[in-house]
């Protein structure tokens, strides 16, 4: 009795404190995830117009490096060329004059309107070394110079406008006049740089337009100054060549928020002189504008799917955490009495031994089973018998004090643990004689249609006065339960050690069923030995009985029967198995009755129709003999019966214990084709694994469930839950204790494949079996067989 069950509602919490955790970190995932693909785009866009931008710039920025040295370029060509040819003939002769030399104010201003007209300069001066004017000019125009002047005057003392480069040539051989002019002029170099006038950006080229010939002074050098501005039909032809939409110059970066400013630095110092700003051609921008509405709704869509999937996860986890709640609590209590159950019992008992341990507290633990329960089964059925500890569990409950606990251990059998007794045995006396009282009174079942008077009887013991362990204070309370009996019944007994001389109940079970046993193998070993002159005791002897089972469809033929051995005592009249199953477990004689009754039930099946089946039921021991299918198979050998003719019931418990010896064993009788029943599904220690591993190839359902149709909605789902799942698996169902027409019709709807129960057939011997009365012929009852013990 040593089960340790863990508490439901702190797992239940816990458990679902970690789905909530875990449904959250899915959320934030998936979030995270269309996030990301979003900013991922964002991204993409952003890296598409800094490059888009940038490429832009550096457009600009070549295409304004590239009109200076051109403004350089055109202009030294011009002080080179130009003014070589003006004087041809003083400079063929290789002599100079001042006219050659320093031009005159007519002649500088014939080249400053050659330079505006010829080559597009918004401005042109000649000017001598110290900035003065060489050329005619208006009054406006000598204005405006005066206020340019001061920016000149660093271009004009620039050392690479007096820099010596070898002469230049012709791609053809000169002649003779053209070598004497090369040599006698010195080509001039020009610059331009990039400053701000008037508030403008612009570009001044400056030239020295007259040279002496090498060898001769150079009384005043003479300057062409042009300037082109920046901001007008220059900055036109730069925004049409470069695609600068709406180009325009600022003084400062006031670009509007679709525009970008691109600064202009000075030539000479690299101080801003102004911004060109334009609207930007963004490619990423126009693309994820063209995209943004699509990946919008897209992950406006997959949010609200991935919403709508996490609240149907979050609601599915609610119910599988409901439904587990509700299996722990179907794990502690009885299905049927809503009490609790054998562990939780064995729990509450580990607490109280704990407890007292360490304290002088007293407590009492009892054993109680109804009397004549098995006649009111028999007579009215098992509804009236389900009613019936449904009303004992209740009265008993009504007598108890509120810390003490009543559970139901299995059909009839009740067990009570009486906390805090003291020393004062009227408590006990109270209590066990309430208890008495009120299992003695009449229980009206069926509506009232049937009234049955059967009573109770109690056996204790205190602890920890008797013992200490949970297993002692049990068989203890067990021997007090039989003496009870013994006593006539009706009544309640304390434990005393007086009671351990042979009058244990399971002891006297084991002695007598060890008695029938033996003397049946002597009997078909010796018959000489078993006549009347035998000191043997008679305690009766065993049969098998059969229930039939009957196919759902098709008329409700049968298909087949349980098997179910009675002992026939001949003291204590008919036995059924709960009353001795236990007490040949205990002493060792359950592997012989349970062959014993194998072999019986496969002689009777091989006078059965062919399509039918006989099913037995095996024990947890039998499964733990390393050698039991060989035995199985053996006794089909024996027999005759086809071994897909035969089905081993097992319970789940079975299926705990040893399991990988069970599956071996299994596994083998399944290769033989012997089928595997799995019998009271649901009322155990359920596990949907064992379906799977184990192959299983039938499921019973237990009476408890069918016994609720009609009566309470959970009958009803927990049968078509089942049924469902072995429907899927494609496994058999049989369920158990049919005892109306209208459960016969529920079951049969909900997709039962065979029914069972006292609406059919009570477990009859075999000469009454009448379904199968033709083919067995003048069979009669069968008792033990040769070689049940070894």
């Amino acid at each position: 009795m040593h089960i340790v069950v863990p508490s439901s509602s702190n797992t239940f919490q816990k458990s679902w404190i970690a789905s909530g955790r875990i449904l959250f970190l899915i959320a934030i995932s998936g979030l995270g995830a269309i996030g990301l693909v979003v900013l991922s785009a964002l991204w993409a866009g952003t890296e598409s117009d800094a490059a888009a931008l940038d490429r832009q710039r550096q457009l600009v920025n070549a295409r304004l490096r590239e009109q200076v040295d051109q403004v350089a370029h055109v202009i030294g060509q011009f002080g080179n060329g130009y003014l070589a040819r003006v004087y041809p003939a003083s400079r063929s002769a290789g002599v100079s004059s001042s006219l050659d030399t320093v031009l005159t104010g007519a002649a500088g201003s014939a080249i400053s309107e050659t330079a505006m007209s010829a080559f597009g300069y918004d401005q042109a001066f000649v000017v001598d070394e110290k900035a003065q004017l060489s050329m005619l000019t208006d009054a406006k125009t000598e204005k405006r110079y005066r206020w340019m002047k001061p920016l000149f005057l660093p271009l004009l003392k620039d050392s690479r406008l007096t820099a010596s480069q070898s002469p230049t040539f012709t791609d053809r051989m000169p002649s003779s006049l053209e070598s004497r002019r090369a040599s006698a002029v010195r080509p001039n170099h020009a610059l331009a740089n990039l400053m701000r006038l008037e508030g403008r950006p612009t570009i001044v080229g400056i030239v020295a337009i007259n040279e002496a010939p090498e060898g001769q002074p150079q009384p005043t050098r003479q300057f062409l100054i042009v300037v082109r501005f920046l901001d007008g039909a220059a900055l036109d032809e730069l925004s049409r060549q470069q695609g600068l939409n709406g180009a325009r110059f600022a003084r400062t970066a006031d670009a509007d928020e679709n525009e970008v400013a691109f600064q202009i630095d000075a030539t000479a110092n690299g101080e801003p002189i102004g911004f060109i700003v334009w609207r930007p051609d963004l490619p990423g921008s126009r693309v994820i504008g063209r995209l943004m509405p699509a990946l919008s709704i897209a992950a406006l869509v997959i949010a609200v799917l991935f919403s709508v999937l996490l609240v149907r996860l979050r609601s599915s986890l609610g119910e599988l955490k409901r439904s587990e709640l509700h299996a722990r609590q179907l794990a502690l209590h009885d299905v049927l009495t809503d009490l609790p159950n054998r562990a939780l019992f064995a729990m509450r008992f580990e607490e109280c031994l704990a407890e007292t341990r360490h304290s002088t507290e007293r407590s009492a633990v009892a054993l109680l089973d109804l009397d004549r329960f098995k006649a009111v089964n028999d007579t009215f059925g098992h509804a009236a018998g389900d009613e019936l500890i449904r009303m004992a569990a209740e009265r008993i409950r009504s007598v108890l004090r509120p810390g003490d606990t009543l559970a139901r251990l299995g059909g009839d059998e009740f067990a009570l643990l009486l906390r805090d007794i003291r020393n004062d045995d009227q408590v006990l006396l109270s209590i066990c004689d309430a208890i008495v009282a009120e299992l003695g009174r009449p229980f009206p079942l069926l509506r009232g249609e049937a009234v049955a008077r059967v009573g109770g009887s109690i056996g204790l013991t205190i602890v920890p006065d008797a013992g200490r362990t949970a297993d002692d204070l049990m068989r203890y309370a067990d021997v007090a339960l039989y003496e009870a009996k013994m006593g006539g019944r009706g009544q309640w007994r304390v434990y005393s050690p007086s009671m351990d001389g042979g009058r244990n109940a399971r002891d006297i079970l084991k002695n007598e069923l060890r008695e029938v046993l033996a003397k049946g193998t002597a009997s078909s070993a010796d018959s000489a030995q078993s006549g009347p002159g035998s000191t043997r005791p008679d305690f009766g002897a065993l049969e098998v009985y059969y229930q039939t089972v009957h196919r759902a469809e098709g008329g409700y033929a049968a298909s087949g029967a349980e098997a179910l051995v009675r002992w026939r005592h001949s003291q204590r009249g008919l036995l059924t198995p709960a009353s001795f199953i236990p007490a040949a477990e205990e002493g060792g004689l359950i592997d012989a009755l349970g062959f014993w009754v194998l072999r019986e039930s496969c002689k009777a099946a091989c006078n059965w129709p062919e399509d039918t089946f006989v099913a037995v039921n095996v024990s947890p021991a039998q499964l733990r003999r390393p050698n039991f299918a060989e035995e199985v198979i053996a006794v089909l050998e024996e027999t005759g019966l086809p071994p897909s003719r035969l089905e081993l019931e097992l319970t789940e418990s079975s299926l705990i214990e040893d399991n990988s010896d069970v599956y071996t064993v299994l596994k083998s009788l399944r290769s033989r084709g012997i089928q595997i029943s799995l019998d009271d599904f649901g009322t155990g220690f359920s596990c949907l694994s064992h379906l799977v591993r184990f192959d299983i190839d039938r499921i019973k359902i237990d009476r408890s469930f069918v016994s609720q149709l009609g009566a309470k909605a959970n009958g009803a789902a927990i049968i078509g839950a089942i049924v469902t799942l072995s429907r899927n698996l494609g496994i058999s169902t049989t369920a158990e204790g049919v005892e109306t027409e209208y459960q016969r019709d529920f079951l049969t709807a909900l997709g039962c494949t065979d029914l069972q129960g006292y609406f059919f057939s009570k477990p009859v011997p075999l000469r009454e079996l009448a379904c199968f009365a033709k083919s067995e012929g003048g069979a009669g009852p069968r008792t033990i067989a040769s070689g049940a013990i070894a």
